[in-house]
């Protein structure tokens, strides 16, 4: 039971009792009653917060699908109640059918506004609390992007303009990969609740956590799409396999991966560049560094040089499937 709860309804309790008691005194007639008006009172108020108990988990999404729900049924029964169908007839199959009518209607109404609650709710927060951030562009995060770490760069540089919506069942999923008796994925758990962390540092940084629990839906990838789609957001992940399937669906994707790629320098046949050497090359002579984005470079003619900065001459530019091998020569007139 939830400790800030607790005192507030034992207080309920107590009021309830007290209540009764309070009945017997105005009503003089009922003055030998007090104690069983206080038992009543206070039954009535355990009753309440037992209720209060059982819906624990019925959030305000669920309230307003209720509402909605009932309206809809009552309105649909009204209708059909006073359309000319039941105009003439025995009145009190008239009055039955209207009856069954007004429990029916609600009831059916009711329980496809809960099963869908997620889907008619998606974009209320959107329109009634924060209508004026609607045009805000939304990025929905998951786990493999908090995880990656190098979100939160880019958005202290300010380049990712949209609103980040990260889904209650990602941070579950990453805490519960930060629990895992897996020393890796622990390891690889915790980053992504320090780059959590990091994000919410970031000033002018609109981040938004969505309590929405996508329904009939057991995968997180498709919860991820799903929720996406719903809310016309883009999704922004690492995971190549989910960005396929949210391109299936027509919800556009991010990439960092693809970013990361885009933003190499293209490097050209005579450009010089300053690169440390780290250790030799394979063949007599050759020394490599790598550049900022990751690329080998390997400079012929350095060994002697591994463990300083040299400047070099690009010679030639190798594509490789890990992204591009540079071949240089040492600029001797630079020492």
């Amino acid at each position: 039971m939830n400790k800030t709860l607790l005192p507030i309804r034992i207080v309920f309790i107590a009021l309830c009792a007290a209540a009764g008691w309070l009945v017997c005194y105005a009503i003089s007639d009922w003055d030998h009653f007090r104690v069983r008006a206080v038992v009543v009172g206070f039954c009535i108020g355990t009753l309440v917060v037992l209720v209060d108990v059982m819906l624990k988990g019925f959030s305000l999404r669920g309230l307003s699908a209720l509402t909605f729900g009932i309206g809809v049924g009552v309105l649909i029964a009204h209708l059909v109640g006073t359309s000319p169908l039941l105009e003439q007839g025995d009145p009190a199959i008239i009055y039955l059918v209207r009856l069954a009518l007004f429990l029916i209607c609600p009831y059916l109404a009711t329980v496809i506004a809960l099963r869908g609650k997620d889907e008619f709710n998606l974009v209320i927060p959107y329109m009634r609390f924060i209508s004026h951030e609607v045009d805000v562009p939304l990025v929905v995060v998951d786990t493999s992007v908090l995880i990656d770490g190098r979100i939160s760069r880019v958005c202290e540089s300010g380049f990712l303009s949209a609103a980040l919506v990260i889904p209650r069942f990602v941070l579950n999923e990453l805490s519960a990969i930060a629990d895992s008796a897996d020393p890796h994925k622990q390891a690889r758990g915790r980053r992504g609740l320090e780059v959590l962390n990091e994000l919410r540092k970031i000033k002018n940084l609109d981040i938004r956590i969505t309590e929405s629990e996508v329904a009939r839906r057991d995968d997180v990838d498709a919860k991820l799409v799903f929720l996406a789609q719903s809310m016309g957001a883009k999704l922004l992940t690492t995971d190549y396999n989910l960005a396929k399937m949210a391109e299936f669906q027509g919800v556009q994707w991010l990439n960092l991966n693809t970013l990361a790629k885009s933003l190499r320098p293209e490097l050209m046949i005579g450009e010089r560049l300053e690169i440390d050497l780290v250790k030799q090359g394979k063949e007599e002579g050759q020394a490599v560094g790598f550049t900022e984005d990751g690329s080998m470079v390997v400079v012929g003619d350095s060994r002697h040089h591994v463990g300083r900065r040299v400047q070099a001459e690009i010679v030639s530019v190798l594509p490789t499937a890990g992204g591009k091998m540079i071949f240089a020569r040492r600029v001797a007139d630079a020492e």
